[in-house]
């Protein structure tokens, strides 16, 4: 998705994120604003003004929070005030997203294919371990594939390697 693309869609998205607790499915709209593509740095105002800080006391979890509309998230979370563990196989921008935040105490980076059920089961016990809790588990992550013109030249592993990810991690989640 170019930048460009992002942005139009950033501007328009309203994510709903799912919260369980006690049998019961709570619904958080979060409207995503601007802010996104040219993120507020940590110490604005903005970002610690009291109307904004909804999610205080709340954990969040979001995979493939690395890059796009994921990272969007993350920082809406975190400006929303909750502490947000960033959850990718994109090691550096992980952590770029996660320096940009503030890092600690707040926001952690967690290195996880989510194709991987023990990586998904350490992922969810590091997050609890490291603030006590998991409020909020945003099931995001999503692997679009090479171009390929024609079906007929599409490589088995390569839509394996999709289906593990977009259809098996999101169950496994």
């Amino acid at each position: 998705m170019s930048k460009e693309d992002l942005k139009k869609y950033t501007l328009k998205l309203h994510h709903q994120i799912w919260r369980h607790k006690k049998h019961r499915t709570i619904q958080l709209n979060l409207s995503a604003s601007q802010s996104c593509p040219h993120p507020a740095p940590a110490s604005s105002p903005t970002v610690s003004s009291l109307s904004a800080q909804r999610l205080v006391g709340k954990v969040a979890l979001v995979t493939g929070g690395a890059t796009g509309i994921r990272e969007c998230i993350v920082r809406l979370l975190y400006k929303h005030g909750a502490k947000v563990c960033i959850v990718d196989v994109q090691d550096n921008l992980g952590q770029l997203v996660c320096e940009s935040l503030g890092g600690d105490p707040n926001t952690c980076f967690f290195h996880c294919d989510v194709s991987k059920e023990d990586d998904v089961r350490s992922v969810v016990d590091f997050t609890v371990n490291k603030f006590g809790t998991l409020d909020i588990m945003v099931k995001n992550v999503r692997l679009a594939g090479s171009p390929c013109p024609d079906i007929r030249n599409v490589e088995l592993s390569e839509l394996e390697k999709i289906f593990d990810i977009n259809v098996k991690g999101v169950s496994s989640e």
